[in-house]
């Protein structure tokens, strides 16, 4: 991803995190937590040769990385040293330093993608383009932590921008191979290739909420990927490169994630109308029901989302919703029952959280649901009124080991 800062969120953020239990996931103050096992194929068919109209029988990955290699940007975020402690030796300042990570051009005016984890806190971005060996600084259009995209623009030439198209990302499947051009441990114009490995994987944001739909790819990412695009046999983006699983090593082990385009399109939007990102929050802590959860703890249900938490005066707590009373550990697995169980959202039956998380993604802040659940044998429809996200996760909704949306 980057030549991390030297904090113990950078070297978080370099790990990943995907964790397994009972198939089901919790939203941390309104989202979800990711489980699920890793699947890494090994076939690279982007290395066939292929001729194109004029005859061109170089392969694929050659021929996207000279059409798309152009557009991807180096990125150098320069960190501020922080004021001196109590406690620091000498009264020196703390921290500080450079980041780099990748990023990429979207438009002719000069907007370039990246995470918001390369770029938060910098106190100056530099970027250079493609081959280039000229630097821009770099204005913040703006940040969102909680998808990890950050919008960036540089005043270049005309003949600098090479904007990369944007593809679907709802339209990719397992299997599709892949390249990703970024800039490993500072190693400029790197490409490297695979497929996509999975579909419908959650990582930890920056502020500890957890990110959806993300992509998972067996594509070569090491630190200084971070935010350069993934991209498709037909040389579209489907990504933002944002982190990787790393098993203890210190590099790649075939396990990386990616932020999905479809995801980062709204973000930009509203960066460049508003300069900030607004989500909807619906303020629980979840988990699937599964057939076996339900039969192990006697639920009256086989399919739905047990409420474990409720955000303290949050949307859903405002709303009278019920949190669980009780923990349980089954089979490994921390369990909190008794609270309520979520069984529809605005008529439409609910077998998992993900189809809450889909629910409250499509909605925006103010906007109402009816929550159908059940308690103590009876069924009860609650209006919930969606609030604003929090810029953090807060307190024990950041969940047990995982991160909350």
């Amino acid at each position: 991803m980057r030549r991390i800062f030297r904090t113990p969120f950078g070297s978080a953020l370099l790990g990943g995190a995907v964790v397994a239990a009972f198939g089901w996931v919790a939203i941390s103050a309104g989202w979800i937590q990711s489980q699920g096992d890793s699947t890494t194929a090994l076939s690279a068919p982007l290395t066939t040769p292929v001729a194109s109209k004029a005859g061109d029988t170089t392969n694929v990955v050659n021929r996207i990385y000279r059409r798309d290699g152009q557009g991807v940007a180096f990125i150098e975020a320069e960190r501020p040293a922080e004021e001196p402690s109590f406690f620091s030796p000498f009264g020196q300042p703390e921290g500080g330093g450079t980041a780099t990570g990748s990023g990429f051009l979207i438009d002719s005016d000069g907007h370039v993608i990246t995470n918001s984890h390369v770029v938060e806190g910098a106190n100056r971005v530099e970027v250079k383009l493609g081959s280039s060996d000229t630097t821009y600084t770099a204005k913040m259009v703006g940040i969102d932590p909680t998808t990890d995209v950050a919008l960036l623009q540089v005043d270049a030439p005309a003949d600098e921008l090479h904007p990369l198209a944007l593809g679907d990302s709802s339209k990719v499947q397992v299997g599709d191979p892949v390249v990703a051009i970024g800039n490993p441990f500072g190693l400029d114009r790197t490409v490297t290739s695979g497929i996509v490995s999975a579909l419908q994987r959650q990582i930890q944001a920056p502020n500890g909420f957890s990110i959806s739909h993300v992509i998972q790819t067996d594509a070569a990412i090491n630190p200084g990927n971070s935010g350069g695009p993934l991209i498709d046999a037909s040389g579209s983006v489907i990504g933002i490169n944002s982190q990787i699983q790393t098993g203890g090593s210190n590099g790649n082990v075939g396990i990386g994630f990616a932020v999905p385009i479809n995801t980062a399109r709204d973000v930009v939007r509203q960066l460049e109308e508003h300069g900030e990102v607004k989500h909807a929050y619906l303020g629980i802590s979840g988990a699937t029901i599964t057939a076996d959860l339900a039969r192990a703890v006697n639920l009256p249900v086989k399919e739905g989302v047990l409420v474990q938490e409720v955000a303290k005066d949050g949307p859903a707590d405002d709303a009278g919703m019920k949190a669980g009373t009780t923990s349980a550990t089954i089979d490994g697995a921390k369990v909190v029952l008794g609270g309520d169980i979520i069984t529809e959202v605005d008529g439409k039956k609910i077998s998992g959280m993900d189809e809450v998380v889909n629910a409250v993604d499509a909605a925006s802040p103010g906007d109402k649901l009816k929550v159908t659940v059940m308690r103590g044998g009876s069924t009860k429809e609650l209006t919930v009124t969606l609030g604003d996200r929090p810029s953090a996760v807060q307190g024990s909704q950041s969940g047990e080991g995982s991160p909350g949306r």
